[in-house]
């Protein structure tokens, strides 16, 4: 049997060290009001789903009210260089009318941007959770996983859920999800129920953390579970 060369170890041993350590990092508590951000890809090929998005974004905030509350914020790029963040809005209504302003343009993704603003948020105050909806990936994968990286130690979790079957897309967003210790799915767009699930599911972490997420799984959402057993079901 080959053996890998010292290295492949040494940087091998370094990644395991690494996701040790943003393994500790403390998951949100119930009682504490929690912060989500909600990012999109906004680009042309996105707008059923940001209408999708739109109608089920309510869900988040009802299922949080009886753990502490949630703030979210919503980001979006679109066009070749926009990519904009909303204030942190507490109640559904709020986050609708932002929503309801933007449509969807042609341009490149802009991950990247997503992923560093998340990172100096959860600089100024802590972050549950980033919560990723899109459909392609065309940026430089190491450069995002660097960032994902600076996220775990932040203890920000990416849940990245897919729409579609694009290979590149679904290989760097799972990898998002691994290095965040967060959690990958894909979702159809013609079924809005599995995304709600997922939002759902999301949003509970972000306000209260493996406990709520299990509470979720527990009341039957299936994708709750799928969340958890990709998490490791760590409390």
């Amino acid at each position: 049997m080959s053996q890998l060369p010292d290295s492949a170890r040494k940087a091998s041993a370094a990644v395991d060290s690494f996701l040790t350590r943003a393994a500790t990092v403390p998951a949100p508590s119930a009682g504490a009001r929690g912060r989500l951000i909600f990012a999109l890809d906004a680009t042309m090929s996105r707008q059923p789903t940001w209408d999708m998005a739109q109608g089920l974004q309510q869900r988040m905030f009802e299922e949080t009210d009886a753990l502490g509350g949630l703030d979210v914020q919503l980001v979006y790029f679109r066009g070749l260089m926009e990519c904009r963040a909303s204030r942190f809005v507490s109640q559904g209504a709020g986050l609708a009318a932002v929503m309801s302003k933007i449509d969807c343009r042609g341009g490149n993704t802009q991950i990247e941007k997503v992923l560093r603003h998340a990172r100096d948020e959860a600089k100024a105050a802590p972050v549950g959770a980033l919560v990723f909806v899109g459909d392609a990936m065309e940026e430089n994968v190491d450069r995002l996983c660097a960032i994902a990286g600076e996220l775990a130690l932040r203890g920000v979790k990416a849940f990245m859920f897919h729409e579609g079957s694009d290979v590149q897309a679904r290989t760097a967003f799972q990898e998002i999800a691994r290095l965040t210790g967060g959690a990958y799915a894909a979702f159809d767009a013609s079924a809005p129920k599995k995304l709600a699930a997922l939002l759902s599911a999301a949003a509970a972490y972000a306000a209260g953390g493996f406990t709520a997420l299990e509470a979720q799984a527990k009341k039957g959402n299936a994708d709750a579970r799928l969340l958890i057993e990709q998490m490791g079901g760590k409390k």
